[in-house]
Protein backbone atom coordinates (compact mmCIF):
# COMPACT_ATOMS: atom_id res chain seq x y z
CA UNK A 1 0.00 0.00 0.00
CA UNK A 2 1.32 3.42 -1.16
CA UNK A 3 1.30 5.65 2.07
CA UNK A 4 1.00 8.53 0.56
CA UNK A 5 -2.20 7.95 -1.00
CA UNK A 6 -5.56 7.76 0.95
CA UNK A 7 -6.86 4.82 3.21
CA UNK A 8 -9.80 3.80 2.58
CA UNK A 9 -12.01 2.49 5.64
CA UNK A 10 -15.02 0.30 5.41
CA UNK A 11 -16.91 1.02 8.04
CA UNK A 12 -19.83 -1.93 8.83
CA UNK A 13 -22.62 -1.89 12.04
CA UNK A 14 -24.80 -4.66 13.35
CA UNK A 15 -28.03 -7.23 13.64
CA UNK A 16 -30.26 -4.61 11.76
CA UNK A 17 -28.61 -1.43 11.73
CA UNK A 18 -27.19 0.86 9.25
CA UNK A 19 -24.94 3.71 7.71
CA UNK A 20 -27.31 6.30 9.75
CA UNK A 21 -27.05 4.74 13.28
CA UNK A 22 -23.11 5.06 12.97
CA UNK A 23 -24.19 9.30 13.36
CA UNK A 24 -21.30 11.59 13.04
CA UNK A 25 -18.88 9.02 13.77
CA UNK A 26 -17.24 8.53 10.54
CA UNK A 27 -16.80 12.26 9.76
CA UNK A 28 -15.42 12.28 13.01
CA UNK A 29 -13.18 9.17 12.56
CA UNK A 30 -11.69 10.65 8.99
CA UNK A 31 -10.66 13.69 11.14
CA UNK A 32 -9.37 11.98 13.76
CA UNK A 33 -6.73 9.79 11.51
CA UNK A 34 -5.42 12.79 9.60
CA UNK A 35 -4.85 15.35 12.46
CA UNK A 36 -3.54 12.30 14.67
CA UNK A 37 -2.27 9.47 12.64
CA UNK A 38 -0.64 11.72 10.11
CA UNK A 39 2.19 9.17 8.63
CA UNK A 40 -0.33 7.02 8.38
CA UNK A 41 -2.90 9.33 6.82
CA UNK A 42 -1.10 11.75 4.47
CA UNK A 43 -4.75 13.38 3.39
CA UNK A 44 -8.23 12.70 4.49
CA UNK A 45 -9.09 9.20 4.83
CA UNK A 46 -11.65 7.43 2.94
CA UNK A 47 -14.48 6.39 5.69
CA UNK A 48 -17.29 4.65 3.64
CA UNK A 49 -20.13 3.29 6.21
CA UNK A 50 -21.66 0.23 4.03
CA UNK A 51 -24.70 -1.47 4.75
CA UNK A 52 -25.53 -4.76 4.96
CA UNK A 53 -27.80 -6.48 2.77
CA UNK A 54 -31.29 -6.18 4.11
CA UNK A 55 -30.36 -2.65 6.07
CA UNK A 56 -30.14 0.82 5.14
CA UNK A 57 -30.08 1.40 1.23
CA UNK A 58 -30.49 -2.32 0.77
CA UNK A 59 -33.39 -2.82 2.79
CA UNK A 60 -35.59 -4.30 0.07
CA UNK A 61 -32.76 -6.88 -0.65
CA UNK A 62 -32.96 -10.75 1.41
CA UNK A 63 -30.35 -10.72 3.74
CA UNK A 64 -28.13 -13.74 2.85
CA UNK A 65 -28.63 -16.49 6.07
CA UNK A 66 -24.48 -17.48 6.25
CA UNK A 67 -21.86 -14.49 6.96
CA UNK A 68 -19.98 -15.51 3.82
CA UNK A 69 -22.84 -14.79 2.16
CA UNK A 70 -23.04 -11.26 3.46
CA UNK A 71 -19.25 -10.75 2.59
CA UNK A 72 -19.84 -11.46 -0.95
CA UNK A 73 -23.11 -8.57 -1.23
CA UNK A 74 -20.67 -6.29 0.22
CA UNK A 75 -17.59 -7.55 -1.81
CA UNK A 76 -19.52 -6.90 -4.70
CA UNK A 77 -21.22 -3.32 -3.87
CA UNK A 78 -17.77 -1.76 -3.06
CA UNK A 79 -16.54 -3.49 -6.51
CA UNK A 80 -19.25 -1.91 -8.27
CA UNK A 81 -18.84 1.71 -7.06
CA UNK A 82 -15.38 1.63 -8.02
CA UNK A 83 -14.05 1.21 -4.42
CA UNK A 84 -11.01 -0.89 -4.91
CA UNK A 85 -8.65 -2.92 -2.16
CA UNK A 86 -7.11 -3.08 -0.27
CA UNK A 87 -9.60 -2.21 2.53
CA UNK A 88 -9.12 -1.16 6.76
CA UNK A 89 -12.22 -2.57 7.98
CA UNK A 90 -13.89 -1.28 11.45
CA UNK A 91 -16.76 -3.54 12.22
CA UNK A 92 -19.16 -3.96 15.16
CA UNK A 93 -21.25 -6.98 16.32
CA UNK A 94 -22.74 -8.65 13.13
CA UNK A 95 -20.33 -6.82 11.43
CA UNK A 96 -17.35 -8.13 12.71
CA UNK A 97 -18.66 -11.54 12.12
CA UNK A 98 -18.50 -10.03 8.61
CA UNK A 99 -14.96 -8.28 8.68
CA UNK A 100 -13.30 -11.41 10.35
CA UNK A 101 -14.51 -13.47 7.41
CA UNK A 102 -13.70 -10.94 4.58
CA UNK A 103 -9.94 -10.76 6.13
CA UNK A 104 -9.58 -14.55 5.93
CA UNK A 105 -11.49 -15.45 2.61
CA UNK A 106 -10.04 -12.50 1.06
CA UNK A 107 -6.56 -11.92 3.00
CA UNK A 108 -5.09 -9.23 0.22
CA UNK A 109 -8.37 -7.21 0.19
CA UNK A 110 -8.18 -6.43 3.68
CA UNK A 111 -5.30 -4.32 5.42
CA UNK A 112 -6.42 -4.31 8.79
CA UNK A 113 -9.57 -5.21 11.81
CA UNK A 114 -11.12 -3.03 14.23
CA UNK A 115 -13.41 -5.20 15.55
CA UNK A 116 -15.39 -4.08 18.13
CA UNK A 117 -17.82 -5.95 21.26
CA UNK A 118 -17.81 -9.13 18.11
CA UNK A 119 -17.80 -12.44 19.06
CA UNK A 120 -16.65 -15.74 17.36
CA UNK A 121 -17.48 -19.68 17.89
CA UNK A 122 -15.70 -21.58 18.99
CA UNK A 123 -14.01 -18.71 21.37
CA UNK A 124 -17.22 -17.97 22.94
CA UNK A 125 -19.89 -20.16 23.85
CA UNK A 126 -24.11 -18.96 23.42
CA UNK A 127 -24.66 -17.28 26.65
CA UNK A 128 -21.84 -15.38 26.28
CA UNK A 129 -22.71 -14.26 23.01
CA UNK A 130 -25.72 -13.56 23.75
CA UNK A 131 -26.36 -12.68 27.55
CA UNK A 132 -29.46 -14.63 28.83
CA UNK A 133 -30.81 -11.72 30.94
CA UNK A 134 -31.78 -10.50 27.17
CA UNK A 135 -33.60 -13.59 25.89
CA UNK A 136 -37.25 -12.89 27.06
CA UNK A 137 -37.08 -9.36 25.86
CA UNK A 138 -35.31 -9.72 22.76
CA UNK A 139 -37.89 -12.39 22.27
CA UNK A 140 -41.40 -9.83 23.05
CA UNK A 141 -39.50 -7.14 20.74
CA UNK A 142 -39.58 -9.90 17.40
CA UNK A 143 -43.04 -10.09 18.52
CA UNK A 144 -43.56 -6.15 18.03
CA UNK A 145 -41.07 -5.66 15.05
CA UNK A 146 -43.51 -4.87 12.89
CA UNK A 147 -45.84 -2.20 12.38
CA UNK A 148 -45.69 1.62 12.51
CA UNK A 149 -47.04 2.16 15.90
CA UNK A 150 -44.04 -0.68 17.42
CA UNK A 151 -41.64 1.75 16.15
CA UNK A 152 -41.07 4.41 19.56
CA UNK A 153 -41.25 0.57 21.37
CA UNK A 154 -38.66 -1.37 19.16
CA UNK A 155 -35.97 1.28 19.25
CA UNK A 156 -36.47 2.19 22.70
CA UNK A 157 -35.63 -1.32 23.73
CA UNK A 158 -32.80 -1.09 21.36
CA UNK A 159 -31.20 1.95 22.84
CA UNK A 160 -31.98 0.24 26.46
CA UNK A 161 -30.12 -3.06 24.88
CA UNK A 162 -27.34 -1.29 23.25
CA UNK A 163 -26.22 2.51 24.89
CA UNK A 164 -25.21 3.16 28.53
CA UNK A 165 -25.14 6.60 27.68
CA UNK A 166 -28.36 8.33 27.89
CA UNK A 167 -28.24 12.37 27.71
CA UNK A 168 -29.78 12.15 24.15
CA UNK A 169 -31.65 9.51 24.24
CA UNK A 170 -34.59 11.10 23.09
CA UNK A 171 -33.05 12.63 20.26
CA UNK A 172 -31.59 8.97 19.49
CA UNK A 173 -34.76 7.25 19.82
CA UNK A 174 -36.49 9.74 17.20
CA UNK A 175 -33.47 9.53 14.97
CA UNK A 176 -33.83 5.64 14.83
CA UNK A 177 -37.69 5.79 14.71
CA UNK A 178 -37.27 8.17 11.25
CA UNK A 179 -34.57 5.58 10.41
CA UNK A 180 -37.03 2.66 11.06
CA UNK A 181 -39.75 4.48 8.69
CA UNK A 182 -37.74 5.11 5.58
CA UNK A 183 -36.07 1.93 5.27
CA UNK A 184 -37.90 -0.94 7.51
CA UNK A 185 -35.93 -3.89 8.22
CA UNK A 186 -38.15 -6.65 7.81
CA UNK A 187 -38.59 -9.23 10.35
CA UNK A 188 -37.50 -12.50 7.72
CA UNK A 189 -34.39 -9.89 7.14
CA UNK A 190 -33.48 -9.57 11.22
CA UNK A 191 -34.21 -13.35 11.72
CA UNK A 192 -31.99 -14.33 8.59
CA UNK A 193 -29.20 -11.94 9.95
CA UNK A 194 -29.67 -13.28 13.42
CA UNK A 195 -29.60 -16.74 12.61
CA UNK A 196 -26.17 -16.11 10.61
CA UNK A 197 -24.88 -14.46 13.09
CA UNK A 198 -25.86 -17.58 15.82
CA UNK A 199 -24.59 -20.16 13.30
CA UNK A 200 -20.99 -18.56 11.84
CA UNK A 201 -17.62 -20.04 13.43
CA UNK A 202 -14.01 -19.76 12.51
CA UNK A 203 -10.98 -19.82 14.27
CA UNK A 204 -8.95 -19.35 11.39
CA UNK A 205 -6.22 -16.03 12.55
CA UNK A 206 -6.44 -13.16 9.56
CA UNK A 207 -2.96 -12.53 8.23
CA UNK A 208 -3.74 -8.46 8.86
CA UNK A 209 -3.08 -6.57 12.26
CA UNK A 210 -6.08 -6.85 14.45
CA UNK A 211 -7.34 -4.22 16.72
CA UNK A 212 -10.19 -5.49 19.18
CA UNK A 213 -12.19 -2.82 21.57
CA UNK A 214 -14.52 -3.82 23.69
CA UNK A 215 -17.22 -2.25 26.10
CA UNK A 216 -17.40 -3.55 30.13
CA UNK A 217 -21.07 -2.04 29.94
CA UNK A 218 -22.00 -4.43 27.16
CA UNK A 219 -25.31 -5.69 28.29
CA UNK A 220 -25.98 -7.83 25.29
CA UNK A 221 -23.05 -9.17 24.32
CA UNK A 222 -20.51 -10.57 27.19
CA UNK A 223 -17.18 -8.17 26.77
CA UNK A 224 -15.34 -12.24 27.44
CA UNK A 225 -16.14 -12.55 24.15
CA UNK A 226 -13.44 -10.18 22.92
CA UNK A 227 -11.05 -10.73 25.48
CA UNK A 228 -11.03 -14.85 24.41
CA UNK A 229 -11.07 -13.56 21.11
CA UNK A 230 -7.99 -11.44 21.09
CA UNK A 231 -6.15 -13.72 23.32
CA UNK A 232 -6.84 -16.51 20.42
CA UNK A 233 -5.81 -14.32 17.82
CA UNK A 234 -2.79 -12.40 19.98
CA UNK A 235 -4.10 -8.88 18.86
CA UNK A 236 -4.49 -5.82 20.99
CA UNK A 237 -7.26 -5.32 22.33
CA UNK A 238 -8.32 -2.16 24.72
CA UNK A 239 -11.71 -2.23 27.34
CA UNK A 240 -13.55 0.85 26.99
CA UNK A 241 -14.64 0.92 31.23
CA UNK A 242 -18.19 2.10 31.01
CA UNK A 243 -20.17 1.77 27.93
CA UNK A 244 -22.57 -0.28 26.37
CA UNK A 245 -22.66 -2.37 23.24
CA UNK A 246 -22.77 0.39 21.31
CA UNK A 247 -19.54 1.90 21.74
CA UNK A 248 -19.17 4.12 18.86
CA UNK A 249 -22.58 5.81 19.84
CA UNK A 250 -21.60 5.84 23.71
CA UNK A 251 -17.53 6.99 22.99
CA UNK A 252 -17.22 7.88 19.69
CA UNK A 253 -13.79 10.21 20.87
CA UNK A 254 -12.61 6.85 22.51
CA UNK A 255 -13.24 4.51 19.43
CA UNK A 256 -11.37 7.28 17.63
CA UNK A 257 -8.60 8.06 19.47
CA UNK A 258 -7.54 3.81 19.85
CA UNK A 259 -8.00 3.39 16.37
CA UNK A 260 -5.60 6.73 15.68
CA UNK A 261 -3.02 5.46 18.66
CA UNK A 262 -2.57 1.62 17.71
CA UNK A 263 -2.10 2.76 13.58
CA UNK A 264 0.51 5.88 15.14
CA UNK A 265 2.17 3.25 17.35
CA UNK A 266 3.27 1.44 13.98
CA UNK A 267 1.60 -1.78 15.35
CA UNK A 268 -0.22 -1.74 11.55
CA UNK A 269 2.61 -2.25 9.30
CA UNK A 270 0.87 -4.48 6.90
CA UNK A 271 2.28 -6.88 4.01
CA UNK A 272 1.13 -4.47 0.91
Amino acid sequence: MNPESPMTWILLRGLTREARHWGEFPRQLALLLQTQAPRIAQTLPLVWPLDLPGNGAFYQEASPSSVPGIVEFARQQLKARGCRPPYSLLAMSLGGMVAADWAQQYPHEVARLVLINTSLRPYSGMTERLRPDNWLRLALLAARWQGGESSDYVEQVIHQLTCQRVDARDADVAAWVRIRKDAPVSAANAWRQFWAAARFSSAKVPRCPVLVLSSRGDQLVHPRCSTHLAQAWQAAHHEHPWAGHDLPHDDPDWVGQQVAGWLAEGQVNSFF
